[in-house]
């Protein structure tokens, strides 16, 4: 007979599951939906004033291109305003999964329709008036542009925040970078694995870099490995790479003395787990009218100089080919996450190699995404010795994207271990 214990759950816990960015992405997202909307009144306006049917067409098609972005910031909204009703037993986290689901549909539809123009035009060339589309067509990439600088914030619009290692690597991260005080002033220990295999640095910055220095890491298992240290000129080095995981106590000897230090492994959510994927879709939907826009462009471009009617269509396909693969790989992954298949494999591989650790056995993982860098993960582990869920809970706690929990134990006679699952 086995005997099963489940996690005791708090009276009252957070089901917030949102990205660090929410409101800051929410602000960006409305910012370029008004531009785009002063945009689309200005042309629609002034195409009428000037008889000019192209820029009336650009400003409907703008009109469309707000309509996709206020879909995400709509998501933005009502995530934030309805994170803590309780009618949303895992929180609000997947609404921009929702809104980038549909996005990457209405690109999916935009493509079509692009493409079927495209290839009409092909076989019944139109008269194109290019002193009037050149002009729109680079206003357009000009909306674009500043829409793309809005969304990405100076640079960073993906809110990725998966790592190699889940590591941070500077001097700021409390869990890689300790500050050590010595006789002589205080001194830096890192793991350094920034495109480099990971090796131990010892740095100083108010005090004089030691002459010699070794590390010995001491793991949970009892195993002992020495690293020496070599002058790199500002910081010494360990020869030897450090073995994963980076969990250990490193006893730092500098002179007689000896300094402990405990590294702890801390592993983040990797790729399409930690996306927030309504931001992407924005993205993607400013990105596609960009190329288009370019594409547009350089086929007017030709098509007035040498007389090829054709590169205005072609333009339009290769176009249309470009924002289908865009809109395929956001519905691939946002799609996976609203059937909650397992985001991040990696970090379950990792979680069953803890659980495992020390003779236990994973019997059932669920691993599914909750929000942007927020997982959800039901484990039951069997085992023969008295632990109980609190045990498992703390070798979990270094897979800091785990925010919903929920541990199954049951407790098996040795003589039937094998026989558990």
């Amino acid at each position: 007979m086995s005997e099963i214990s489940r996690a005791a759950i708090p009276a009252i816990h957070s089901h917030v599951f949102l990205s660090l960015d929410h409101q800051k992405s929410e602000r960006k997202t409305w910012a370029v939906i008004w531009l785009c909307s002063a945009m689309m009144v200005a042309e629609i306006v002034g195409g009428w004033l000037f008889g000019s049917i192209a820029l009336v067409a650009d400003g409907l098609h703008m009109s469309t291109h707000a309509g996709a972005l206020l879909l995400a910031a709509l998501a933005y909204t009502y995530a934030r305003r309805y994170a803590d009703d309780p009618r949303f037993t895992f929180g609000t986290g997947k609404f921009g999964d929702l809104a980038g689901f549909t996005s990457a549909i209405i690109l999916a539809m935009i493509a079509l329709l692009i493409g079927y123009e495209a290839i009409s035009r092909l076989f019944e060339p139109v008269t194109i008036h290019f002193a009037e589309a050149i002009p729109v067509a680079v206003l357009g990439l000009a909306v674009n542009v500043a829409s793309a600088w809005l969304l990405s914030g100076g640079g960073h619009h993906g809110h990725d925040h998966g790592h190699s290692h889940g590591h941070h690597h500077g001097h700021d991260d409390e869990d890689e970078a300790h500050r050590i005080a010595t006789d002589d002033g205080e001194v830096i220990l890192e793991v350094f694995e920034d495109g480099v295999p990971p090796r131990f640095r010892l740095s100083a910055e108010s005090a004089a870099l030691p002459a010699t220095a070794t590390v010995e890491t001491v793991r949970p298992d009892g195993i002992r490995q020495l690293f020496a240290l070599e002058d790199r000129g500002d910081y010494l080095e360990s020869i030897e790479k450090i073995p994963e995981p980076h969990a250990f106590t490193a006893n730092v000897r500098i002179g007689e003395r000896i300094y402990p230090v405990q590294f702890e492994e801390h592993e983040h959510a990797h790729g399409s787990a930690a996306r927030d994927h309504n931001m992407r879709a924005a993205v993607i939907h400013v990105l596609a009218d960009a190329a288009v826009s370019v594409l547009v462009i350089v086929g007017l471009l030709l098509a007035r100089a040498f007389g090829w009617l054709w590169m205005d269509p072609l333009a339009g396909i290769v176009g249309a080919c470009v924002i289908a693969s865009w809109s395929f790989g956001l519905i691939r992954d946002t799609g996976a996450i609203l059937l909650d298949m397992n985001p991040d494999r990696r970090m379950a591989d990792n979680l069953k190699r803890s659980i495992e650790s020390e003779g236990d056995q994973l019997v059932d993982l669920h691993l599914w995404r909750l929000g942007p860098g927020h997982l959800g993960a039901i484990v039951s582990v069997a085992t023969a010795k008295q632990r109980d869920e609190q045990y498992y809970r703390t070798k979990a706690a270094r897979f800091r994207s785990l925010s919903h929990l929920t541990i199954e134990v049951r407790h098996i006679n040795p003589a039937t271990t094998g026989s558990a699952a």
